[in-house]
């Protein structure tokens, strides 16, 4: 492998492209801001997006989506859940097959209802969907930028399609583990954020931890509960994409969805925290998402539900916290409410 192509610059996508280069790959950082792209390819720096670092001489950027992946050994797909299905058309004409093509991307798309891995296998050729691999754990931008010694797993249908991947993006402060439950890695990716929130309205409201630790937990159970219904494994939940990214996202100051919460829980208005975060918050619209999608799987997820109506319906932290609080009674964990939603999975 010698080349790699990383679609997005944000600040996701420039420390990985910062890794693989590192890794003595050639690098391409596709975007569609040319500010962006002039201050990487004459000042080697990203002082948009990720402030503050060095980015190695054999890491460049385009404009040009035909001109970045048209000799790429490996493909980056590392954009906000809602442009991917438009950045994935733009693509698709330009992947060749045998060619990794890695999601690095966190969310639910809004109006289907899809994970990243159906949004890619609906607009990518047929031809490449074997090449298809979905990267997830726990993992803040900046302090891989940093160096600091950082542990992901990587979902394929393959083990050729992961050694491929493991040999682009490890490296000796990068380590990877491989998975065959791409729906288990996709939901706890995904989901999380939208815990994250909750946990940051905790905080805002001056709870402590006893209060995270149960939203961390039972926030947990509803991401199991999902990834099983739609056929993915609890021991995957468990694992780096699932509990590792959720403690992450719900304790990290660097944590954006966090932060969201955090001032929600403080009284601020939606609108307001947004305008001043400068990033893309993956939880404000996986929260809509994922209250769809758990309705629609007939699995009841309060934490979810309830951050949806703080979120959309103008619902106050504290009245979400004492739905929550004030719930029947029942067991830790519902098998046969699981059992059920899975059988009507399967008879729709």
């Amino acid at each position: 492998m010698r080349t790699c192509t990383v679609l997005g610059a944000g600040a996701w996508g420039t420390a990985l492209a910062k890794l693989v280069a590192e890794n003595g790959l050639e690098v391409t950082a596709w975007t569609t801001e040319p500010s962006v792209a002039e201050d990487i390819n004459l000042r080697h720096r990203n002082d948009r997006y990720l402030a503050g670092f060095e980015l190695p001489p054999n890491l460049r950027a385009s404009l040009d989506m035909g001109e970045a992946i048209a000799s790429a050994d490996m493909v980056l797909f590392v954009i906000p859940s809602h442009a991917t299905r438009e950045v994935a058309r733009l693509a698709a004409p330009h992947l060749r097959p045998g060619v990794p093509i890695v999601s690095c991307t966190k969310g639910i798309e809004n109006d289907s209802l899809m994970f990243m891995d159906e949004v890619l296998q609906e607009e990518l050729p047929a031809t490449v969907h074997n090449d298809l691999a979905f990267l997830s754990g726990p993992s803040f931008a900046k302090e891989l930028a940093q160096r600091q010694p950082t542990v992901v797993v990587v979902a394929s249908r393959t083990p050729e399609v992961f050694d491929k991947v493991c040999e682009g993006v490890k490296g000796p402060y990068f380590r990877v583990y491989a998975s065959d439950d791409i729906v288990g890695v996709e939901c706890g990716g995904a989901l999380k954020n939208v815990i994250a929130i909750a946990a940051g309205v905790a905080d805002g409201m001056g709870f402590g931890f006893n209060t995270r630790a149960a939203l961390i937990t039972r926030g947990l159970a509803e991401i199991a509960k999902i990834a099983m219904v739609r056929g993915g494994s609890a021991l995957t939940v468990a694992g780096l994409s699932g509990m590792g990214d959720l403690v992450l996202t719900c304790t990290g100051e660097l944590s954006r969805n966090r932060t969201v919460g955090v001032e929600l829980g403080k009284g601020r208005k939606l609108e307001d925290i947004l305008a001043g975060l400068g990033h893309v918050a993956e939880g404000v619209k996986t929260a809509k998402s994922a209250h769809g999608l758990a309705e629609k799987l007939g699995v009841d997820c309060p934490i979810i539900r309830e951050v949806y109506l703080a979120l959309y319906e103008g619902k106050s932290a504290k009245d979400a916290l004492g739905a929550l609080m004030s719930r029947e009674l029942g067991y830790e964990f519902d098998r046969a409410a699981i059992a059920r939603a899975t059988l009507k999975k399967e008879e729709s």
